[in-house]
């Protein structure tokens, strides 16, 4: 099975998130994507980032009406700080029979470069990369790479940290978010101050 792996902290998950994942698994050759929640950045402030679960709980509450789009809290259980090359070779190892493959957007690919180990990743693995709003000059050498695969979806620019601001502002945000996703901040009170 092919799997495509969407990294990100999806805090909160919102349907930009859903319209790629779901973009990449109805228009490429993947059989799934795998949404990886990662654990606490120690470049961002924590202040900002719920707790590990709750994202987790977010992510599954977005998923479970789409049956090729999947939670996964595979960094949870890996050492600190996360590298994806480390991830990578984790499920490869746990799931034998399956093909892994990372899924990006535009502005990732332009530091990829500086990913630990990438050069690995690149040998072993492709990439599926979605198209981003970008101001600057477009400097993407990898763009050519044989595992890079750009993929013509739509361009969702929006925003998790955006949404957070929005609420503790007390400004509706409902349109942004599923709404079993919504439910759940608004039952908790998250990111009210």
């Amino acid at each position: 099975m092919k799997i495509g792996l969407y990294f990100g902290t999806f805090n909160p998950i919102h349907v930009g998130h859903l319209i790629i994942a779901n973009h990449m698994a109805e228009h490429s050759d993947l059989d799934q994507v795998w949404l990886v929640v990662t654990p606490h950045n120690p470049l961002k402030k924590k202040s900002t980032l719920l707790d590990d679960y709750h994202r987790l709980q977010m992510v599954y509450l977005a998923t479970e009406d789409y049956p090729k789009l999947k939670p996964s809290d595979i960094e949870f259980k890996l050492p600190q700080p996360n590298y994806t090359v480390t991830t990578l070779v984790h499920l490869e190892e746990k799931y034998p029979h399956h093909e892994f493959s990372l899924i990006m957007g535009e502005d990732n690919l332009k530091s990829l470069h500086k990913w630990k180990n990438y050069e690995a990743i690149l040998a072993h693995h492709q990439i599926y990369v979605y198209p981003r709003i970008s101001s600057e000059e477009e400097n993407l050498e990898l763009k050519n790479h044989p595992k890079i695969r750009m993929i013509d979806a739509p361009v969702v620019e929006i925003s998790s940290t955006a949404i957070r601001e929005n609420i503790k502002l007390g400004k509706n945000v409902r349109p942004l978010v599923p709404t079993k996703v919504w439910e759940y901040i608004d039952h908790n009170l998250f990111y009210k101050k």
